[in-house]
């Protein structure tokens, strides 16, 4: 057990000081985090800071008592999910204000599709991840962990208890999916 994994264990059995300190520890990492999301999703189109967005994720963790993880790559797919409903609240939010404005855009660069650049809008990537968590849950989820959390393949495996190739293979089935329901993406916009 490392000594993040206790402190998530302390916490959730209520140590205020051990919340403390998990959520000192746990700020950097998801810091640089949401400093990547930001800038795959165009910071200027979503409105949010990276300490916003990492501010909004803490305040949806920690909001009434400590994540109930197990460990941290638990808590990491927790924050991820976190992320993911702060960024799409505030698509939404933008979508609102501006009806019709310009749409928030994801970039799926080769460090998170490795299938060269492709942008979609990120309320469409939410749509697209539902409609396959309605199909396959565990995909919906891998795309989440490793696109929202940051997390490696062996990571997700030990946070869906499966093994890393599994991952992979998910990823893959994932990433066509998604491909195919966004479609390809015009420079200008355009699909």
């Amino acid at each position: 057990m490392t000594d993040r994994d206790a402190l998530i264990t302390t916490s959730r059995l209520g140590d205020a000081g051990a919340r403390q300190q998990l959520f000192g520890e746990a700020y950097e990492s998801l810091r640089t985090l949401a400093h990547r999301k930001l800038r795959l999703t165009a910071r200027r189109a979503s409105g949010l800071t990276t300490s916003e967005l990492l501010h909004e994720t803490f305040v949806k963790l920690f909001k009434h008592e400590a994540p109930s993880a197990s460990n941290r790559a638990h808590f990491t797919a927790i924050a991820a999910r976190a992320m993911r409903l702060v960024l799409i609240d505030a698509a939404r939010e933008l979508a609102a204000e501006k009806r019709g404005g310009p749409l928030l855009r994801v970039d799926f660069g080769e460090a998170d599709l490795a299938v060269g650049p492709v942008a979609a809008d990120l309320l469409a990537l939410d749509a697209a991840l539902e409609r396959l968590a309605a199909l396959d849950a565990r995909l919906a989820r891998v795309v989440e962990l490793r696109y929202f959390g940051g997390m490696t393949e062996e990571e997700i495996g030990v946070e869906l208890n499966v093994n890393a190739r599994t991952v992979r293979r998910d990823w893959r089935a994932a990433r066509a999916f998604l491909l195919k329901e966004l479609g390809p993406r015009r420079p200008d916009g355009a699909a």
